[in-house]
């Protein structure tokens, strides 16, 4: 396996850096219509690109400080499934939108009492004629009080086993029925909803696929969610990464202290496993295997890895590192920044200090949970990867709190 970017006179190099040289500042419209948002997609939409290609997009958009529209949920997660499953009229309505972020997108998954056992969710969809009337309620809904769509799962048959009865659907946010409670973490962010439905009604036409092949497209929407979770940033792929932190370092002049060098000697040593990882995830791909636990092996490591890079950032600071919106002093680049607009932090009080790396630290317990928990990984890389047996609870459909109780 090759671990190096293809060289700097690589055709496909070239042809990105003559496209970014006629449009040095390209808006969302110019890269959709060069197929740069999605360029694995095939046409209209994109190039058809094969992973070396887009990590070669990616790498010359970073040198560049070029960014995709922000429309992570749409882009990374509805999109993909509304191009495979979705009908020809569902495609032409809302992938235009998807990808030049013009329509933001949310995901309504999580319910109370079916988080880590997503199979258990209770929001029945019951069809009325051309409608499906929605009742429950969903949870941890990131930028759902911003959002024109939603995908949603919910229960059309109650009386098969719980993986066969889901279904999934575009969701317009705006339906009547719908209310949402906003929950603010402690990093006084609102980015999270709780999301309650009343006798929503959804057009039949916004069913994704058929009814009943909710959690296949499930799977297809988690396996794209923990691919994006996994990159190099250390926020769920977003915000600075080890590398920022250690360019920080130097710039300051480097530390004398052994146990620190020592811990970012680790990170270094960590981010470099990741990005093989990554690049094993690539080979597989490109011999044209389907990954199978590498997804899961890569979340679970990444997510341990960006508290870990967090908590260096504000050890780093000493005793200063306790005050809020401190971190390490110096410039990010662009692309490393999270691109979160609720963070309200003084800037005037620690001039130079990116105000991410305080709201990285507040919100970075969340890494492992998130997104599918770290054990749930864990039990994933038992089970395809050490042949383990599935748990017997799991077999006979329990969740956790079941399984106690019994």
């Amino acid at each position: 396996m090759d671990f190096d970017y293809p060289p700097d006179d690589d055709p496909r190099r070239l042809e990105v850096r003559s496209w970014l040289s006629g449009h040095p500042d390209p808006g969302a419209q110019d890269l959709v219509d060069a197929g740069y948002v999605v360029p694995h997609w095939p046409d209209p939409y994109g190039l058809s690109a094969d992973p070396m290609h887009q990590l070669i997009i990616d790498d010359e958009w970073r040198r560049a400080g070029v960014s995709r529209p922000a429309n992570p949920i749409g882009i990374g997660w509805a999109g993909p499934t509304i191009l495979s499953a979705g009908t020809e009229a569902q495609q032409r309505r809302y992938l235009p939108s998807i990808l030049n972020g013009e329509e933001f997108w949310c995901q309504l998954f999580s319910e109370p009492d079916a988080g880590s056992d997503l199979a258990n969710l209770a929001t029945r969809a019951v069809r009325d004629g051309d409608e499906y009337v929605v009742n429950g309620s969903k949870i941890w809904t990131s930028g759902a009080h911003r959002s024109k769509f939603g995908i949603l799962i919910a229960r059309t048959d109650p009386d098969v086993p719980k993986h066969k009865g889901i279904s999934y659907f575009i969701c317009p946010m705006d339906l009547p029925g719908i209310t949402m409670t906003p929950i603010v973490d402690m990093t006084t962010a609102h980015s999270f909803n709780q999301v309650f439905f009343d006798d929503v009604r959804i057009p039949a036409d916004l069913l994704v696929g058929g009814e009943g092949d909710g959690w296949r497209l499930t799977r297809m929407t988690l396996s794209n969610e923990r691919v994006s979770l996994s990159s190099a940033g250390s926020l769920w792929g977003e915000g600075p990464s080890a590398d920022n932190l250690l360019d920080l370092v130097r710039q300051a002049g480097g530390t004398d202290d052994p146990v620190l060098r020592q811990r970012l000697a680790a990170l270094y040593c960590e981010s470099e496993v990741l990005r093989l990882n990554r690049l094993r995830t690539l080979s597989a791909r490109l011999a044209g295997r389907t990954p199978g636990a590498e997804a899961s092996i890569q979340k679970a490591m990444s997510d341990e890895h960006g508290q870990h890079v967090l908590e260096a950032a504000k050890d780093l600071c000493g005793a200063e590192g306790m005050l809020e919106g401190s971190g390490p002093a110096g410039e990010l680049a662009p692309s490393s920044r999270t691109g979160t607009t609720e963070i309200n932090l003084d800037a005037d009080q620690f001039p130079g200090v990116d105000r991410i790396w305080h709201y990285g630290f507040l919100f970075s317990p969340a890494l492992t949970l998130g997104g599918g928990t770290f054990a749930v990984q864990r039990n994933i890389v038992a089970e395809m990867v050490l042949g383990l047996p599935r748990d017997t609870n799991v077999e006979k459909g329990l969740t956790w709190a079941e399984a106690r109780r019994s």
